[in-house]
């Protein structure tokens, strides 16, 4: 027998979908027990390994990175650590640089004076002062980036001063003493080692006056090049 319509039932539906619907509902409802819902690739209830590899959509452990592990070695108290001084606490480089003189000086033509490389860096310790006259010049005529033979006629002007300054002294020593014997020996002394130095550089050896190193890099450094 079809149930009678009450004034306010404006439901469209079946009447008996009502019905079904709350049997569906009480029946879940009696049952009480929890269904396992399978995931993407395996059920819940598995265990973490096997979740884990069947499961590719599985994160690993969150691990913190600023505690070491356990069994991480403790670190010796007798080894410093690393440490690289920042870029405003660093020394500035040195703007005055001993080139390279392991190669033999080559026969190009070199920037401001037109003379071979070779000829260049030779001619600075000449005897009989001509090394002066040539290593102001090539001072004055060869540009920075030619750093070989700007160190060599820094150098060459530099041992020529300080033969002449030495050979002054021994002037004035033996113009008091009347023996000129000592400054004689010195101009020899320093005429054999002006002429070995010109045997060096011709080779490419290297050729490094340590006493001179500091008037030699004042020289280059003050000395600039006339345009």
């Amino acid at each position: 027998m079809e149930a009678k319509k009450g004034k306010y039932d404006t439901n469209p539906l079946d009447p008996e979908v009502a019905r079904k619907t709350e049997e569906v509902w009480g029946d879940a409802g009696e049952q009480g027990d929890t269904r396992r819902i399978k995931g993407p690739t395996g059920p819940v209830g598995q265990s973490e390994g096997e979740s884990a590899r069947s499961n590719v959509y599985s994160e690993a452990p969150t691990r913190r990175i600023d505690s070491p592990p356990l069994d991480a070695p403790y670190p010796s108290v007798f080894i410093p650590p690393p440490y690289s001084p920042p870029a405003p606490y660093q020394s500035p480089a040195n703007l005055y640089q001993q080139p390279s003189m392991s190669q033999r000086p080559t026969s190009r033509s070199v920037l401001g004076i037109g003379l071979p490389e070779k000829w260049a860096v030779m001619l600075p310790y000449t005897p009989f002062y001509i090394g002066i006259v040539v290593s102001l010049l090539e001072l004055f005529l060869v540009p920075r980036k030619e750093v070989k033979v700007r160190f060599h006629a820094a150098q060459g002007l530099a041992l020529h001063i300080a033969i002449l300054l030495v050979s002054t002294l021994f002037s004035v020593v033996g113009a008091v003493t009347g023996s000129s014997v000592g400054g004689s020996l010195f101009r020899v002394a320093a005429f054999i080692f002006l002429i070995i130095s010109m045997a060096r550089v011709w080779k490419g050896e290297p050729h490094r006056i340590a006493p001179l190193a500091e008037p030699a890099r004042w020289f280059n450094q003050h000395i600039e090049q006339r345009k």
